[in-house]
């Protein structure tokens, strides 16, 4: 009962100084707090007074530390400010911090992607001319600090397939990335990017030619460098299993092996510029096959940053060469694009592609010519007008008209691939 009373006369001594420091107080609450506390020290004084005549037993000491606590909690609660005492309990010091992911961190983010094209042609009879080209749902998530992973999932054509499947490491030593698993492989610049995410509705041709209709891509290990000196520089080394054997390696099922250095330049405020390499090298021992093919591609880009949303200018391209040697012997085929894109406005871009061949069999010389026009209604939806012009040596001109949409749900990643 005592201490509750020095607790409480405590209080009402924090309370008088807050208030002080609150406001000037007037002479009359003044006057009325100076009696509430004489009255309280008469009532202290006589509880004392009787407890020391009446010779009882005093109650144990409680430890400095509980009694200041106490103290401290009761002028809080007097003063009326609510607010909690900071001074930690021993149950909350002594409890682990769990590092366990909490339920968000479950939840991968989730995504999908539809590409559906109508095509009309100038000639001939009219088919296939609806076509569900690709449907995709990505799976991202971070596992912990150090490692995340991305799935891509393909339904194409009834075929349901795992377009890209990896986890990856960063922050290694030597501030490297190390991917493990499937992926589209770092060959010059569009094969890396997912198909509704190219200028155009197909890869260039010297693509889908010499690696097949869905590009080079494997399993396998994939490591990142990037580096400074003059400009920016990305070293890519990949060794994988490739799935495009049919068409380079003669399904040896062996391990091929691909580079790729990327240099990258910042020329103005407005204006860059990348250069890049890469070389791709396998064999098959079967048929005494070793298939060689190098790669140059570039690009320009024109972005003023006071107007980025509005105006932007790309020129890029490619130059591919097949050297596939037989028995010590074999051609080498060329192949490559050039094309551009031109940012109308926030919503329309207009583009143009040249393409350039040779069959990796023949040589038979195939060429393009694809303008496009695209609407990107929203982030999450747009619409691609393009008109085909293609030519086979020897054989007539063929034309074609096709109408794109592509669109995507889910937490979708500001990025090409």
């Amino acid at each position: 009962m005592t201490r509750t009373l020095c607790a409480a006369l405590l209080a009402a001594a924090c309370w008088t100084t807050q208030l002080g420091a609150q406001q000037p107080p007037t002479q009359r609450q003044l006057d009325s707090l100076a009696a509430q506390v004489r009255q309280l020290r008469t009532r202290v004084d006589s509880l004392l007074a009787a407890s020391r005549a009446g010779g009882g037993v005093q109650p144990a000491a409680a430890a400095p530390g509980d009694e200041l606590a106490r103290l401290r909690a009761a002028a809080s609660q007097a003063a009326g400010g609510g607010a909690r005492d900071t001074t930690p309990a021993a149950d909350t010091m002594a409890r682990a911090i769990g590092r366990e992911r909490n339920q968000a961190q479950l939840n991968p983010e989730i995504g999908a992607t539809g590409d559906v094209r109508v095509y009309a042609t100038t000639a001939g009879v009219q088919q296939d001319n609806f076509e569900p080209r690709e449907f995709e749902v990505g799976f991202q998530s971070a596992l912990d600090p150090y490692s995340h992973t991305k799935i891509f999932l393909s339904f194409e054509n009834d075929h349901v397939g795992v377009e890209e499947g990896y986890l990856y490491w960063i922050g290694l030593p030597g501030h490297m990335r190390l991917d493990l698993g499937k992926y589209r492989q770092q060959f010059g610049e569009l094969n890396r990017w997912h198909l509704h995410a190219v200028p155009e509705t197909e890869y260039p041709l010297a693509l889908t030619s010499y690696f097949g209709a869905d590009g080079l891509a494997g399993t396998g290990l994939s490591l990142y460098r990037a580096f400074g000196g003059f400009g920016t520089h990305e070293l890519t080394l990949q060794v994988t299993g490739s799935e495009s054997d049919a068409e380079l390696f003669g399904n040896s099922g062996r391990i091929t092996y691909l580079g790729h250095l990327l240099n990258f330049w910042q020329l103005s405020r407005s204006t860059y510029m990348q250069l890049g390499f890469s070389g791709l090298y396998g064999t098959n021992p079967d048929s005494a096959m070793k298939t060689g093919v190098g790669g140059l591609d570039f690009r320009l880009t024109w972005r003023p940053p006071a107007e980025a949303l509005y105006r932007e200018w790309t020129l890029r391209g490619e130059l591919v060469a097949l050297h596939k040697q037989i028995a010590g012997t074999g051609p080498t085929r060329l192949g490559g694009y050039v094309s551009s894109t031109y940012k109308l406005n926030q919503r329309w871009i207009a583009g143009v592609r040249y393409d350039y061949v040779e069959s990796p069999e023949f040589g038979q010389i195939t060429q393009q010519i694809i303008p496009t026009l695209t609407l990107w209604e929203s982030e999450w939806v747009f619409l691609r007008g393009q008109y085909r012009w293609q030519r086979v040596a020897g054989e007539t001109a063929t034309n074609q008209f096709a109408i794109q949409a592509v669109w995507a749900i889910g937490p979708h990643k500001h990025e090409t691939y």
